[in-house]
């Protein structure tokens, strides 16, 4: 395992071809999901269902062909074990209660004990492992400024504006937010790599909404800390550190001790490139999976070719794959950029 390409493309080593896995690969375009799906419940019974989670971890390796599978779990799943309830309600999306508004109620929280409370994601990932025997797993979680700014709107938001009023106004409660989100986070990702998946991933998605001076100041010390407890703990594991509409940060997160970047559909591979020296993650646009296959594999070809300049490159979407695509175009992405790689190596 060790010498798969998605890990050696992490590690900055050279590979045969360009390896490809997508965001939210396990999701609702995929028809064998929707049925496993309403076998479970709602979302988040699905997520704390190991044998069903294990199916659906396993759906795109099968379907599309992708070079990773990625543990079929949530953001919020650690969340709602620190006592706060979350609730998907149709037309608004994650609902989360109560709000914390300030310290006396951060210092209601609790960081959980994955193997205890969390039992049901480690054993998804011992299930993976089992019937996963020729590609790594990818292990998440939110970072603490994502997980901060739901946990502060009570949902999802536009604005941030009570995340980035807390952040300015009240620091006493930003710090003690964002410190037991840094505890919750790593523990859990520690107890993941535990567990026995090859590599995690770090979504920081909303970080591209704070300006570099906020984000460096307010959030990136968290987030190292955080990479630097993984590294010390777990160092032969890589970290891919991802975030939406951020091309601004990436000079601020080369300095993390992550492996990988990843970069969104908005952000070009050379300007990346002249900003980090890290493996980079990235970075089509979801919406090309609904172009003709003319235009899919011109766009592939050219995040390959600009990929190689890269110290590492594993190909993906530059965010989550959308409920309306169509499997086959996925398979066609896999494919197309599989066959494209090998031939410009």
């Amino acid at each position: 395992m060790k010498n798969h390409p998605v890990l050696k493309a992490a590690r900055g080593e050279k590979t045969d071809y360009t390896p490809v896995w997508i965001m939210r690969q396990a999701g609702r375009y995929s028809a064998k999901y929707r049925e496993i799906r309403s076998k479970a419940g709602s979302f988040m019974e699905l997520c704390r269902n190991p044998e069903l989670a294990a199916q659906v971890t396993l759906l795109p390796i099968e379907e599309i062909g992708v070079d990773a599978a990625i543990l079929f779990s949530d953001i919020f799943v650690p969340v709602e074990k620190m006592g706060i309830n979350v609730e998907f309600v149709s037309g608004k999306g994650p609902v989360l209660s109560p709000v914390v508004k300030t310290v006396a109620d951060v210092e209601k929280l609790s960081v959980p004990v994955p193997e205890r409370e969390l039992d049901y994601v480690l054993e998804t990932i011992v299930k993976v492992k089992k019937r996963l025997s020729d590609r790594p797993l990818i292990g998440f979680s939110g970072a603490p400024f994502t997980l901060a700014s739901y946990i502060l709107e009570g949902g999802s938001t536009k604005d941030y504006r009570a995340a980035k009023t807390a952040m300015w106004n009240d620091l006493d409660l930003w710090r003690a937010l964002m410190d037991i989100l840094t505890r919750v986070v790593t523990e859990y990702l520690s107890a993941q790599i535990n567990a026995g998946v090859d590599l995690v991933q770090i979504f920081d998605s909303w970080m591209g909404v704070l300006s570099a001076e906020d984000y460096e100041r307010f959030v990136f010390p968290y987030t190292e800390r955080i990479v630097d407890v993984l590294k010390e703990r777990h160092p032969d594991t890589p970290i891919i550190h991802f975030g939406v509409n951020s091309s601004h940060l990436i000079g601020i997160n080369n300095r993390l001790n992550v492996d990988v970047i990843g970069l969104d559909w908005r952000t070009e591979i050379p300007f990346a490139l002249e900003r980090t020296n890290k493996s980079i993650q990235g970075n089509l646009d979801p919406v090309a999976l609904f172009a003709d296959d003319s235009v899919i594999e011109e766009k592939v070809r050219k995040i390959v070719t600009e990929g190689l300049n890269a110290r590492g490159h594993i190909f993906n979407l530059g965010h989550g794959i959308l409920p309306q695509t169509d499997p086959e175009k996925a398979r066609f992405l896999v494919k197309t950029v599989h066959r494209i790689s090998k031939e410009m190596r």
